[in-house]
């Protein structure tokens, strides 16, 4: 399985080649140069493989359609490696909770950040780790987060071998939980830099170093945003997990709702749909920040600017500028380089926007990918954290909560399961659940005290060059 970029440079590369790179190196994205196709006697052996042997089981199988440059006895000992019942809490890994009529909620927050991004993060330090040390070489990962992802990737990655972190975050933009659970790592080989401005500013950072290919190379820079392909890769498995526990037989659909800021996590809903998992819709659910939702109703993609962003109570979707929806967008107008280049390379910086509302192949999006959207606000999220509470004893998080109100709207009569992807545990947010309930969400006794601890973290402005310094000084 070679990759190649959305942009169209023409390099293919291996999977472990792109593992250690992020960005393509005219900016694109990578992708497979197809994707595997999962027969009726596939994906009875993938449901077999779940429900015999397990999650990692099913991941190991599923990612070796992709990867085939680490010796699959290797890949099988790090699948089992991550996902176990010791990391996750469950054997289940990723149990389906039925909520109510047609609605079912699949739990991926149990891994050690008690976010969903731990799924793929737990399998990526495991990666890096393995590949770095066939290499003899050493990987300075560099991520920007709005919340999840960066607890999700320093605990992955901390006493890692071959490996530092520097993970930007928006200053003060986060919940107090979440900025406690990165800023009170002392590893040594961990470092938090908080950037005062908002997720997309970060985001920025890390693309323009990224797309410094001199600076990359000398300082061995990588990725473990989303925009990293193997991250998205290890999103894809919980779908069909999710899939296989909701169903019976290969003939049935099921739909997922996703809530998404950034867009990986819904892609990977994508790729697994392009590979033949029988997904009727995916449906996009946004906070106030609704850039996604706006695409999906009329074809007008527009970012905004940081002042434009709002602050909300479901932080880690404050984004305005969806890294992964440019791997949709290259699938949407049929792998067309050229005019993906032209509209993520040069319409947006330069417009801030692109419009395909005119191209035919916009409906494409829903009649042919399946994609829907809709959008919740603050008193949405309120308002169905107290039913679900009231209703079903469940507490859920805020962002969540945005894409149980959106999937009651797209569920239909029922008969296709719609499945709501669980975004973190309510601890994160417990201020609104507090405000919600009128009484804190439960905290798991190994996180008792976290605001309270010492704290390591360098604020800095939104200057790439200053982000550049840090890392040289930290890299002697």
């Amino acid at each position: 399985m070679l990759y190649l970029s959305t942009r169209g440079h023409p390099d293919r590369k291996h999977f472990c080649d792109i593992l250690l790179e992020g960005l393509a190196p005219d900016g694109g994205l990578y992708l497979p140069e197809h994707y595997p196709q999962i027969d009726d006697a596939q994906l009875t052996q993938l449901r077999k493989a779940y429900h015999e042997q397990g999650y990692a089981e099913l991941a190991f199988q599923i990612l070796s359609l992709y990867i085939d440059d680490i010796p699959a006895a290797d890949l099988h000992a790090l699948c089992a490696k991550t996902y176990t019942a010791e990391v996750f809490g469950t054997g289940e890994i990723v149990p389906l909770r039925h909520l109510e009529d047609g609605l079912w909620l699949e739990a991926l927050s149990n891994g050690p950040t008690l976010a969903f991004k731990d799924m793929a993060m737990q399998l990526l330090g495991n990666l890096f780790e393995y590949e770095l040390g066939r290499r003899g070489e050493q990987l300075n990962i560099l991520g920007a987060t709005s919340g999840d992802t960066g607890s999700a990737a320093e605990y992955a990655m901390k006493g890692k071998q071959g490996v530092r972190v520097f993970m930007t975050s928006p200053h003060g933009r986060m919940s107090p939980f979440q900025q406690a659970q990165m800023f009170s790592l002392q590893d040594e080989n961990i470092h938090n830099i908080a950037i005062e401005g908002v997720f997309d500013d970060c985001q920025d950072i890390v693309k323009a170093v990224s797309n410094d290919l001199e600076f990359k190379r000398k300082y061995k820079i990588g990725t473990v945003n989303s925009i990293n392909w193997a991250r998205l890769l290890a999103q894809v498995v919980y779908y069909f997990a999710g899939y296989v526990q909701a169903t019976e037989t290969n003939d049935q659909k099921v739909s997922f709702t996703v809530p998404s800021g950034n867009f990986g996590n819904v892609c990977a809903g994508h790729v697994a749909r392009m590979m033949g998992l029988p997904i009727a819709q995916l449906v996009v659910a946004t906070n106030e920040n609704d850039v996604l939702d706006e695409f999906f109703r009329t074809g007008v993609y527009r970012v905004r600017s940081s002042a434009d962003t709002h602050e909300t109570s479901s932080p880690s979707m404050d984004i305005s500028k969806a890294s992964n929806f440019e791997r949709f967008v290259f699938d949407l107008l049929g792998r067309d380089a050229a005019k993906t280049k032209a509209l993520f390379g040069d319409a947006l910086s330069t417009q801030g926007q692109f419009d395909l509302s005119q191209d035919p192949r916009f409906a494409d999006a829903a009649a042919k990918y399946g994609f829907a959207s809709g959008k919740s606000t603050h008193a949405d999220r309120l308002a169905t954290i107290r039913d679900n509470y009231q209703r079903h004893g469940i507490t859920i998080d805020t962002h969540t909560a945005d894409g149980v109100k959106v999937a009651r709207e797209h569920r239909g009569d029922g008969s296709v399961p719609m499945i709501v992807l669980e975004t973190a545990l309510p601890i994160k947010f417990a201020e609104t659940i507090q405000e919600a309930l009128g009484h804190a969400p439960e905290r798991p006794a190994k996180f008792d005290g976290i605001e309270d601890l010492p704290k390591r973290v360098q604020v800095m402005p939104a200057d790439v060059q200053q982000v550049k310094a840090y890392i040289e000084r930290h890299c002697q």
